[in-house]
């Protein structure tokens, strides 16, 4: 079954990747800077700038050199083909990770010890990734979930866990059960957040966060900052499930129905108050796409 793509294209963002991936390149001199203004080159000159300043901290000059000489932290050695383009599919371990003031969960860097997750963890992301594609994120998993941490093996039904970290852009840290239907689910939603920080940056939006919302996901209030990211990022895997439910059947199928009619219960809670945080979006663009996601997703 064909369906519409979602557009999420704004040329504002392109500019940000662009822009930033210069600079990046700048600040670490890199000698052999890839040409700049995709979103993987960006992706990866974010892990290479926050691993030099983690090895300048560290006074590790090899690993600092390391990145100087690979602000593309070693891209064409990790890749993974999928449908949305060359991704990097990794397995680090969650006990092992970095923890920072950086970011209140913990993150993991691309460097010179890498490797590539196990060939079944790729093959389960690219499956992932092309469910994905189909249901019409293509666009959207292309330019922000250029990196895949799969993080712990778990069974469907339990707690899944998945993070993004606005200093890593493009990158997704996520629990699986090995199922691409439910994985395609989690990475849907971690680039959705990566979208939305991007898009606030490159339209200068700055949201107060004077005023609070209740979020059904949190049971409690929060900032506006944190309600219209929650506002966005679920209705964008309501959306994706809605579209693939058809496609899977035994107890994929019924896991993904039942969150589906979970979300129903709860984005219905958020209609009015949405539409008072989206007063707080001065870029008409901007706000007229987290309306069109938030609308569609309470149609299902």
């Amino acid at each position: 079954m064909l369906v519409p793509a979602i557009d999420l294209a704004l040329a504002q963002v392109q500019d940000l990747h662009r822009d930033q991936t210069t600079r990046i390149h700048t600040v670490l001199q890199a000698g052999s800077a890839p040409a700049h203004g995709t979103a993987t080159v960006y992706c990866m000159a974010h892990h290479a700038l926050e691993g030099a300043e983690t090895a300048a901290r560290a006074g590790d000059t090899a690993t600092f050199d390391w990145y100087r000489a690979h602000p593309d932290a070693n891209t064409s050695a990790l890749t993974t083909p999928t449908v949305v383009g060359p991704r990097i599919v990794v397995s680090p371990d969650p006990d092992g990770m970095l923890r920072s003031p950086l970011s209140e969960t913990p993150y993991y860097l691309l460097g010179p010890d890498t490797t590539t997750a196990p060939g079944e963890e790729r093959e389960l992301a690219a499956a992932a990734y092309a469910m994905g594609a189909r249901a019409g994120f293509a666009g959207l998993l292309a330019d922000h979930a250029v990196v895949a941490c799969l993080l712990r093996r778990k069974n469907l039904g339990d707690t899944l866990i998945s993070w993004s970290i606005t200093r890593l852009p493009g990158t997704v840290f996520c629990d699986h059960v090995g199922d691409p239907a439910v994985l395609g689910r989690d990475l849907i939603h971690e680039a959705g957040h990566n979208w939305l920080n991007d898009a606030l940056s490159a339209t200068a939006c700055k949201i107060s966060e004077e005023t609070t919302f209740y979020s059904p996901w949190r049971k409690t209030r929060r900032p506006a900052f944190g309600f219209l990211h929650a506002c966005w990022a679920f209705p964008l895997t309501m959306i994706y499930t809605a579209r693939i439910l058809p496609d899977t059947d035994g107890p994929t199928h019924d896991f993904l129905a039942a969150y589906l009619e979970q979300q129903r219960g709860l984005l219905t809670t958020t209609a009015e108050d949405h539409t008072r945080a989206l007063a707080l979006i001065t870029d008409p663009t901007l706000r007229q796409r987290l309306r069109t996601i938030h609308d569609e997703a309470l149609t299902l």
